[in-house]
């Protein structure tokens, strides 16, 4: 089994990190590609070409090569040249990277918390979550679990995770968004059942205590568990689930628990870097093109949840109920929840260091 889920999972990274025409690019510490380049520029009255930069979390590469090539074919129509790199890593380390000189146009990343770090680095603009609809969230996700052919282990809720000889693959609170949503439903689920804060630290220890290796980022984990065969259960966001099960040809499963957090992940043009390259009307226009049937439908086939209400009951099927609690479940805002959890000697630092 393991060598079969290798083997069919490891074409379509390479495919992702090495789409588009113009290769890896150096400026990115996670790899940076290029993606949906125009096929040429057109004549007569076209405007000068415009290439933007997309920092984003580390499973959205499949998405947002459909949506990049579907936003700049529309533009090359309209005689405009426009080409969009990707850069994908881990949330908080894409972030970092931004914030020490990564030029980008468009941040995409997985937590509020993440993005506005770079407002309160003056590289975003004061307000900067009205910009777009939905208080800029095109899309929103979850964490759901990938195990094992036949589901051996019978993990069914969050309760489940802590079983006897069960091992769990997530990546790290510290560096990834994958890692700090999982931390948060986990904790949540607990307070969800009219557990106390403690009952909710002693079942994150005891998670935390069964998870074998962490790694930076949420491809990664995938690749921990469904090609390197380690774990029971991977918590993983959605859209990543649906891609791994499919990947794997029936040697893995998908399963929902009865509740877990909702995810946010905002969008944000970086403001200080399309005013210094002059960007700022094609980053915007693409920031606006996921709002528009065409992009909610790309999102919805990638199961992420489109916030366009109607595209989202059109694709209802592809979304099981499931019981959506927001970050005030944990915490009173994102913000605080960075502070409260993953802050350097908080609730996550406390369990880790415990726990060796």
């Amino acid at each position: 089994m393991r060598k079969s889920s290798l083997a069919v999972l490891f074409p379509i990274f390479l495919v992702s990190i090495g789409c588009g025409s113009g290769g890896d690019s150096p400026s990115s510490p996670a790899g940076t590609s290029s993606s949906a380049k125009a096929s040429a520029e057109t004549g007569g009255g076209s405007s000068a070409p415009v290439e933007l930069l997309n920092v984003s979390y580390d499973p959205t590469r499949e998405l947002w090569k459909d949506l990049n090539d579907k936003f700049t074919a529309q533009q090359q129509v309209a005689g405009k040249s426009v080409s969009i790199k990707q850069s994908h890593g881990g949330s908080g380390s894409q972030a970092r990277a931004v914030i020490d000189g990564l030029e980008a146009d468009v941040v995409t990343l997985a937590m509020w918390s993440d993005t506005d770090q770079l407002r309160k680095k003056g590289l975003i603009q004061e307000g900067w979550e009205d910009a777009f609809p939905h208080r800029s969230l095109p899309y929103t996700s979850t964490i759901v679990f990938v195990v094992r052919k036949g589901n051996p282990k019978n993990i069914r809720t969050w309760a489940d995770l802590t079983g006897a000889g069960i091992e769990i693959v997530t990546p790290n609170p510290k560096t990834s968004g994958n890692g700090k949503l999982a931390f948060l439903a986990a904790w949540g689920s607990v307070l969800q059942n009219g557990g106390t804060e403690d009952d909710a630290r002693k079942f994150v220890t005891q998670l935390y205590k069964q998870v074998p290796v962490l790694d930076t980022a949420a491809r990664g984990s995938t690749t921990t568990f469904a090609q390197k065969g380690i774990g029971d259960v991977h918590l993983t966001w959605e859209n990543e689930a649906h891609l791994e099960v499919t990947e794997a040809k029936g040697e893995l499963e998908l399963v929902f628990p009865e509740a877990s957090i909702l995810a946010e992940p905002h969008v944000a043009v970086v403001d200080v870097n399309v005013d210094k390259k002059k960007s700022r009307d094609a980053a915007e226009n693409y920031l606006r093109f996921l709002y528009t049937p065409e992009g909610q439908a790309i999102i919805a086939k990638h199961f992420y949840r489109p916030t366009d209400a109607t595209v989202l009951a059109a694709n209802a099927a592809s979304f099981p109920a499931i019981e959506l609690f927001p970050v005030t479940r944990v915490a009173s805002s994102w913000d605080d929840a960075q502070t409260k959890f993953f802050a350097e000697g908080a609730e996550f630092d406390k369990i880790y260091a415990g726990n060796k």
